[in-house]
């Protein structure tokens, strides 16, 4: 579908109905954007088409890869992709092939494609709901009934049927709380794959079943002279320590959706409709092109299309990203999603359902979001070249004692293929990456940054350039007056203020809010209005009941009425507009009284964070709508060398994927929803806290103070947790390097060593201890 984005670019907003004559006046960039297709819901080309799919059952990355290769592997399907974060799949398919066909191909694997429902998202919600309570009952069972095992096996042995209390309550942890990685591994092995699954069913299950036949049949060992252990503790534990794991992952995931969902709650249910001459109350569904509607103060724009009678400011911070509404009159466009203030009006519907700008701007967000290759866990990768290699260890190490082992080959062979088995089980790889990420993630929390995934903290190291929005971000995002020079003595300055404060409280325009925001605590007397009048993109002409005339507005207003300026309010003018303010003139009707400063302030602590980001060899990009005056100089108030000005929404996430194409590691820094696009498409996107929910909602980190400096914070706490988890899965390896061989029994012709399976699950318990206290070293750092 061809997108033609008619969007205002800032200029308009600041200075196209300003009461600033002396800005940087520019018009409204209406035009055709970029041409780009949906790779979300359904689109058809021909005889092909491209269908966005929700799945069912994925529980880990080698799932995506198992569906993503089963749906390439259809006959008719050209590509596909699946994105394990939101859990769905996108098919480019031969318009022959039905959707059903591909739905039995992926529940031929275990899992299962949406594709009949109204709603595809809320059925795919209520399964992750569901599978999301159940993980959590099964992680508190689990977590239980091991620790009575634990402390059985740890100090009580010795009590009578201690072996069958063992194993009459760890039954149920591996067979009941357990089961899935026993469903999830047979699935993995049916097609010849392995994962992180595999290793804890493999792991936990010979465990189970070596401690089950000890415990039944103990006479098999001591008419051999070995004394029968038994590792139910083991095998409890590993199934609460990673059930844990999974939970914790399955919570993060569970937002990922709730971006598209708050965008999509931009656009009103029902809207107002003039149907011959009257009223009526539609859905917005049934909304069609060329359709009259009404829209009054506060309410949401719910399509795109051209005013026809009536005036209001509207709210367009949602696509400009700017924060002074801009004023609509007769022949102005309007916006799907875009907030009316205090005025209302009639407009044309120019573009309605999944055309407006609201519909594609939900369409860039998805689109970002799904583009991303499935993440690929480094423990999964590992797993499923470990799980094969730990097994053919296992085999070979039985072979050979088989062999070699003499009188006792026998019982040598199990127990060492036994040992390599408890040895190498997967408790220290799979803690190496989730305790990391916790400690890592509360740490953030501690210094006012909320991390959504473990992605971007793992990503975060790498990033060598930080894009940056300018409004709310490098700025405060609200106008405020920042000098003003004032004409006369102080007794008369005061009282000027209470005529300046009263005027301004009965405007309608945005800036005066600023002016009232400013005075209101100096103002302690009310002085009464008699006449007020709103001169169209000039200011107003206000009268008192003592018959004095005065003007607040632009310098027009003031040499239309032959007001004098002196040379000191001159100067200071001049300087303000140097500086790219917005100026107001205050006069009465003779000369100006005093010369107002209006701009978005660039927060106190913006400058220094962009300094240490520059520190760390990270080049600084400032993205914005406003005009390249106002760009220049927040710039240059900040030290930044790159910046890009008049930029509009998708221009952003098209700069995104530039630098990215020139081999840089991107990071997003925004807080609008203007902002959303480019966030999702960035390798690393944070947004500010004071921003809009759904900016908040698309970036994997939120900075709650909205202080800039938490960004180098937030990369410096990258560098350390990837730190830990290198570490971490360092000594996890080494711990099996060294452990595997010893268990197999490579000592025994040297000093007749044999590594006790007991020994083996001690062994195994201390890797674990050592991984995560590693971890908890990260507390101690400093960002």
């Amino acid at each position: 579908m061809a997108m033609n984005n008619n969007t205002l670019d800032k200029e308009t907003i600041r200075n196209g109905n300003s009461r600033n004559g002396d800005s940087q006046n520019g018009s409204s960039r209406n035009g055709s954007s970029r041409n780009g297709s949906s790779r979300n819901g359904d689109s058809r080309n021909g005889n092909r088409t491209h269908q966005t799919f929700p799945v069912l059952g994925m529980s880990c990355a080698a799932c995506a890869v198992s569906v993503e290769s089963m749906l390439k592997s259809t006959a008719g399907v050209t590509d596909a992709g699946v994105n394990f974060a939101n859990q769905t799949a996108w098919v480019d398919y031969d318009t022959a092939v039905k959707p059903e066909t591909l739905q039995q191909a992926i529940r031929s694997i275990g899992y299962d494609l949406v594709i009949d429902a109204e709603d595809p998202k809320a059925v795919q919600e209520e399964a992750q709901r569901q599978q999301y309570n159940t993980l959590k009952i099964s992680t508190i069972g689990a977590s239980v009934l091991a620790i009575p095992v634990v402390i059985i096996g740890m100090f009580f042995m010795d009590m009578p049927y201690a072996n069958w209390i063992s194993l009459i309550v760890t039954a149920p942890v591996v067979f009941y709380f357990g089961r899935r990685f026993f469903v999830n591994a047979w699935k993995q092995a049916r097609y010849g794959k392995a994962n992180m699954d595999t290793l804890v069913a493999l792991s936990t299950g010979i465990a189970f079943a070596f401690s089950t036949f000890n415990t039944i049949y103990p006479e098999f060992w001591h008419a051999r002279g070995i004394h029968p252990h038994v590792y139910f503790e083991a095998a409890a534990v590993i199934i609460a320590f990673i059930s844990l794991g999974k939970l914790l992952e399955d919570r993060a995931k569970s937002t990922t959706s709730s971006a598209i969902k708050k965008l999509m709650g931009l656009q009103p249910k029902t809207v107002q409709v003039i149907i011959e001459g009257k009223e009526q109350e539609l859905p917005v569904a049934a909304v069609q092109v060329g359709h009259t509607l009404v829209v009054k103060p506060g309410e949401k724009i719910p399509v795109d299309g051209v005013v026809t009678s009536g005036s209001s400011f509207v709210d367009e911070s949602m696509i400009t990203g700017e924060p002074v509404p801009v004023e609509k009159k007769k022949d102005e466009k309007v916006f799907a999603g875009t907030v009316n203030q205090k005025g209302s009006f009639q407009f044309i519907a120019e573009k309605v359902g999944s055309d407006t700008l609201l519909a594609q701007i939900i369409r860039m967000v998805q689109e970002a979001q799904g583009s991303k290759a499935p993440v690929q866990r480094l423990v999964d990768k590992i797993a499923g070249i470990f799980v094969p290699i730990v097994i053919s260890i296992a085999v070979l190490t039985f072979i050979t004692w088989m062999v070699l082992g003499g009188e006792n080959a026998f019982t040598h062979a199990l127990l060492t293929s036994i040992a390599v088995l408890v040895i190498a089980c997967p408790c220290a790889l799979g803690l190496a990456t989730p305790t990391a990420i916790m400690v890592g993630v509360g740490k953030g929390a501690e210094n006012n940054i909320l991390i959504k995934d473990a992605e971007s903290l793992e990503i975060g190291h790498k990033v060598n350039a930080v894009v940056l929005d300018k409004t709310g971000t490098i700025t405060e995002g609200k106008p405020v007056v920042t000098d003003w020079v004032w004409n006369g003595e102080a007794d008369r300055v005061s009282r000027y203020k209470q005529i300046l404060y009263a005027i301004e409280a009965n405007s309608e325009h945005p800036l005066a809010d600023a002016v009232v925001s400013r005075l209101k605590a100096e103002v302690t007397e009310r002085v009464e209005i008699l006449t007020f009048e709103s001169i169209t993109g000039k200011g107003i002409q206000a009268t008192l009941p003592d018959a004095s005339v005065y003007f607040v507005g632009n310098r027009s207003l003031m040499l239309e009425n032959q007001i004098n300026i002196t040379d000191t309010l001159d100067q200071a003018s001049g300087q303000f507009q140097q500086e790219a303010k917005t100026v107001i003139y205050f006069a009465d009707s003779r000369e100006v009284l005093a010369v107002l400063a209006i701009a978005d302030k660039v927060k106190d602590t913006s400058q220094q964070a962009i300094h240490l980001l520059q520190q760390r060899g990270i080049t600084v990009y400032m993205l914005t709508g406003d005009n390249e005056k106002t760009a220049a100089a927040v710039a240059r108030q900040v030290g930044l060398r790159h910046y890009k000005a008049e930029v509009l929404p998708s221009d952003k996430a098209d700069f995104v994927k530039e630098l990215q194409q020139e081999g840089k590691v991107v990071a997003m820094v925004g807080d609008g929803i203007n902002d959303s696009h480019a966030l999702a498409q960035a390798d690393v996107s944070i947004a500010m806290g004071k921003g809009s929910d759904i900016a908040m909602d698309v970036a994997k980190m939120t900075l709650i103070t909205s202080d800039l400096q938490s960004v180098p914070k937030a990369l410096k706490l990258s560098s350390k947790t990837v730190k830990g988890i290198r570490q971490n899965l360092f000594w996890a390896f080494i711990y099996n390097l060294i452990g595997i061989p010893i268990a197999a029994g490579v000592l025994y012709p040297v000093n007749g060593f044999l590594l006790d399976p007991m020994i083996a699950g001690a062994a195994m318990a201390l890797s674990s201890v050592s991984v995560v206290s590693n971890s908890l070293r990260l507390r101690a750092a400093k960002l």
